[in-house]
């Protein structure tokens, strides 16, 4: 998931202290309801560090009630602009961790996507969600959603499975 709309500018003058935006915020939550409506709430986050990118994620934490059935929010480096998302990825997968939300940023999601299924020709919109089904050896995963943000839909006939 791609953090939701922020700020131009913080007080700070600092990027990573940008916080989201009211509208931002709204397209977050409607996003959330959507993801809980459609039975995909996630049992993880993980966030970039970013002030706009842990507001997505305590959000959505709050309106999926991960608390609620003993899930997790982290916050990591690994998800900030230019981290390391895929060694990331590797890691959750070799824990077996399960319905994981990445919260992050662009170009960086676009990016591990591709890496992850083999090419993604579009970048995220902010509040975007893409689903992916990761295998246990991390490479070749398959696209299951895309969660468009401006219709609040839920895209599913994307990419058959290998």
């Amino acid at each position: 998931m791609r953090h939701g709309s922020a700020e131009e500018r913080s007080e700070s003058d600092i990027d990573g202290d940008r916080a989201l935006t009211v509208a931002g915020r709204e397209r977050v939550r409607a996003v959330a309801g959507l993801l809980l409506d459609s039975g995909e709430e996630p049992t993880h986050i993980v966030t970039s560090p970013l002030v706009r990118a842990v507001q997505t994620a305590e959000i959505v934490a709050l309106l999926t009630k991960i608390g609620d059935r003993q899930g997790t929010v982290e916050v990591r480096r690994d998800m900030a602009p230019e981290g390391d998302a895929s060694r990331l990825v590797q890691r959750l997968v070799s824990e077996q961790r399960k319905r994981v939300l990445l919260v992050g940023h662009e170009p960086d999601l676009s990016g591990l996507v591709a890496s992850l299924v083999g090419g993604f020709g579009r970048s995220f919109d902010k509040a975007m969600i893409v689903g992916l089904q990761v295998p246990q050896r991390g490479a070749g995963a398959h696209l299951r959603f895309v969660l468009d943000p401006r219709s609040l839909e839920l895209e599913t006939n994307l990419l058959p499975p290998p």
